[in-house]
């Protein structure tokens, strides 16, 4: 690995740690905002699929290990019976899938591929272990079920749609800038 990937897959796990807070202080109609699934992205596309996952990883192991990182500033170990924990999994394939779509193609439509991959996975695996976890060990409401977790998720989708939109709209233009001073991402010269 080059310094200049080591610094940005520790930039990245930085940002995912923001990026889960940022909840905290904005709301949108009741539903809370985060920049997760955005640096998730941008990490696969300017990082490639390997290093990209690889700071989502790395995020995922700094809040295992106690610092408060995740949304609502929790960490540690409890953090894996969380409801939620799931989306912060499916962070690492995200990056994963996104930044493998965007390193194999030299397509726009690449974009588009990347965008309804990091949806799928993070709705898939981020909503099942959800349900998982209501059924088997947090405290479910009344009446819950596999279509109420996936309902639940229908108020999510607009937002993530627009910043699926957003993020794939950014990767080109950091790409573009990090080369402009003569830094480049390990999957800038892949993607352009």
């Amino acid at each position: 690995m080059k310094a200049n990937d080591i610094v940005l897959c520790a930039l990245f796990a930085a940002l995912m740690a923001v990026g889960a807070n940022v909840s905290s202080f904005l709301m949108i109609g009741g539903v809370p905002v985060t920049l997760q699934l955005m640096f998730a992205m941008i990490a696969g596309g300017l990082l490639g699929s390997r290093l990209g996952a690889l700071s989502m990883t790395a995020y995922l192991f700094i809040g295992l290990a106690g610092a408060p990182v995740f949304a609502q500033f929790k960490g540690g170990p409890a953090s894996l019976l969380s409801p939620t924990f799931g989306f912060i999994l499916s962070f690492i394939l995200v990056a994963y899938a996104s930044g493998k779509i965007l390193e194999n193609r030299h397509k726009k439509t690449a974009y588009l591929f990347a965008g309804i991959a990091a949806i799928f996975f993070n709705y898939m695996i981020g909503t099942n272990y959800m349900y998982a976890a209501f059924k088997w060990w947090a405290d479910a409401p009344d009446g819950f079920s596999y279509a109420a977790a996936w309902s639940w998720m229908a108020a999510y989708l607009p937002l993530d749609l627009a910043v699926t939109v957003l993020s794939l709209a950014a990767i080109p233009k950091i790409q573009a800038a990090l080369r402009h001073r003569g830094l480049k991402s390990s999957n800038s010269q892949k993607v352009m």
